[in-house]
């Protein structure tokens, strides 16, 4: 029997019945629908709608509908439940009998299905960040093992100064803080239960939706029962901090790849992340990468679509906003399944520190450091940064390295250098003078892990209270 089938005297068509259901993916939201009805029924004993004897047939039926799906995939083959809502009701009517229709007193689908939805992405806010934080984790274990091996930054894809390789991988460790900040914020806007909205005016019932709230972990019930039925801000709250952290995965997959290619050998790619060619035997391809990369895509692709979709609704409830469950599905699960690769692939990773530091040792990459030293002697850094640029012309024509230039040459371009320029350029100098907080001095770079580190703790703490 259909939830809604009352007033029609023509059965749906065919086709259109089985294009129009959403089980096929809903059901993916069994555990909260089962939970967020479990508080009704127990808001509904309260309102002496069900009694404490029906209240316990409802309950037990409820742990069964669960534990079944739990025990055999095989019990969500159901082609005739239209959704998740007509899915657990069929069951339970199945089960305990007529007083499973009583359930349905006081509410409807639209309410459910906000309900569900705030349930799941709670949930997903909680894994990935768990996820995110193991994800951290690893690269800040990898910063502190890369000790004080340096390496080139570029801009515009061009060698820029040298770092620290632990301060390169610090880099990495904000975005994902900054993702894992973002979806902590984001829970505490979903963490609110539309339960007792009905489907627009709010329930005829005087059921109590503070109770019912804090039996599922939410902050307090929602406001407006128009909003709380036609709200998805959440959702696309959430995909879009997905679509943000997807972004900086696919942002550190390309990196990678680039690093990893012969032209730059600054890491080896790990056999058990990568793949073969079928027609050249001597290759082997980052496919973890390129597929993380891709993935970002269609994460961002989802953003897209939830935008899309709701951006022309009029309140309360549309059947459109159907449409925004499978984007939201599709991100979370992405995500979910890429995060724990990328920790293992970091975890494998080779990093050739002795290429590295070839690489940051040339190409005039102590050209910003020769303008301090000749700012430190008193002249102007525009005036300084203009006469090393003459020293970089002069040692490109000459095919060496700044340091390479006798100190008869570079007081031709300015008196102000003298013999002391030498131990500047050294590469650990280079790299000491960058002394300000987020910089790349080796002490800085230390103090910036400790803090990571510190962060991070604090961040596992305030999870295992939150659960």
């Amino acid at each position: 029997m259909k939830m809604w089938s009352g007033r029609f005297r023509q059965p749906l068509d065919p086709t259109f019945e089985q294009w129009q259901r959403s089980f096929d993916f809903d059901c993916r939201l069994l555990e909260c629908e089962l939970e967020a009805s479990a508080a009704h029924a127990r808001a509904l004993t309260h309102a002496g709608v069900l009694s404490t004897q029906e209240l316990e047939s409802v309950l037990r039926g409820l742990e069964q509908i669960g534990e079944q799906a739990a025990d055999s995939a095989e019990f969500l083959d159901d082609p005739e439940a239209e959704d998740v809502h007509h899915f657990v009701e069929k069951k339970l009517v199945g089960l305990i009998g007529d007083a499973g229709f009583k359930l349905h007193s006081g509410r409807s689908r639209n309410e459910q299905i906000a309900t569900d939805l705030r349930l799941y992405v709670r949930v997903g806010c909680d894994e990935i960040c768990e996820a995110l934080s193991t994800l951290i984790s690893m690269f800040i274990d990898r910063a502190e093992q890369a000790g004080q091996a340096p390496m080139p930054a570029y801009t515009h894809m061009q060698r820029a100064e040298p770092v620290l390789v632990a301060h390169w991988l610090l880099a990495y460790v904000e975005m994902f803080f900054r993702d894992r900040d973002r979806l902590a914020d984001c829970r505490k806007r979903a963490n609110l239960c539309p339960l007792g909205s009905a489907a627009v005016a709010g329930s005829t019932l005087p059921l109590n939706r503070e109770l019912m709230a804090g039996e599922l972990g939410f902050d307090s019930p929602t406001a407006n029962s128009i909003d709380a039925t036609s709200d998805r801000d959440f959702v696309l709250e959430f995909v879009n901090a997905l679509s943000l952290l997807a972004l900086h995965l696919s942002r550190w997959a390309e990196e990678m790849l680039i690093f990893s290619s012969q032209e730059y050998g600054f890491l080896h790619l790990p056999e058990a992340y990568s793949t073969g060619s079928s027609a050249m035997p001597q290759k082997m391809n980052g496919d973890l990468l390129e597929l993380t990369r891709a993935k970002a895509g269609r994460v961002i692709g989802d953003a897209t679509a939830l935008m899309i979709s709701t951006k022309g609704l009029p309140l309360a409830y549309n059947k459109d906003l159907q449409e925004t469950q499978e984007p939201l599905f599709h991100a979370s699960e992405t995500v979910l399944s890429v995060l724990p690769l990328v920790a293992g692939w970091m975890s494998a990773v080779e990093f050739n520190f002795e290429r590295m530091q070839k690489a940051a040792a040339t190409g005039h990459m102590n050209a910003f450091a020769a303008a301090t030293y000749l700012s430190r002697k008193g002249v102007p850094f525009r005036i300084a940064h203009e006469q090393v640029g003459k020293a970089v012309r002069l040692a490109l024509d000459k095919q060496c390295e700044l340091q390479d230039l006798a100190v008869e040459q570079l007081r031709e371009i300015d008196t102000h250098f003298s013999q002391d320029f030498y131990d500047f350029l050294k590469l650990e100098n280079v790299l000491a003078i960058h002394d300000v907080p987020g910089g790349t001095a080796p002490a800085r770079v230390r103090e910036a892990l400790s803090t990571a580190r510190k962060k991070l703790g604090l961040v596992h703490e305030e999870a295992h209270a939150h659960a």
